[in-house]
């Protein structure tokens, strides 16, 4: 372990969060407002900003300076987050496909070494199992 936080901790105090990401401390008040950013709070109420946060205040910055009003950074910002989150399912969807396709490979090559026995396809959730059955001719 490097003992580095990660970049989810929330480790910045509210003026070194400003001086990084080189808006106003209230800038960021305004922006946690309006719901652009939740920095996390400490015991006592205080404003604590992780390296994530310190990136998405840089990307709120640039597309303003950009010309991008705040109701179409919020837009952006929610695009994105569901662009991330359709490549994540597209990827567990991938893996499941190879996963049956492994499944489906494996049953043919024990079919093709028993003709008699009937394959059987186990998804990866051990739960559930799909059977695939030979016609008698």
């Amino acid at each position: 372990m490097t003992g580095q936080p990660s970049a989810d901790t929330a480790v910045y105090v509210i003026s070194v969060a400003a001086e990084l990401s080189g808006l106003h401390p209230q800038t960021l008040r305004a922006y946690e407002r309006m719901g652009l950013i939740m920095p996390g709070r400490t015991g006592g109420g205080g404003r604590r900003y992780s390296h994530r946060d310190i990136e998405l205040l840089r990307e709120i910055a640039s597309l303003t300076a950009g010309g991008v009003g705040i109701e179409g950074v919020r837009r952006i910002l929610e695009l994105e987050h569901q662009v991330a989150a359709l490549q994540a399912r597209g990827q567990e969807l991938a893996e499941e496909l190879a996963a049956t396709r492994e499944a489906l490979r494996q049953a043919m090559t024990a079919r093709r070494a028993d003709p008699n026995k009937l394959p059987v396809l186990r998804r990866p959730d051990p739960g559930a199992s799909l059977v695939v059955w030979r016609r008698q001719r």
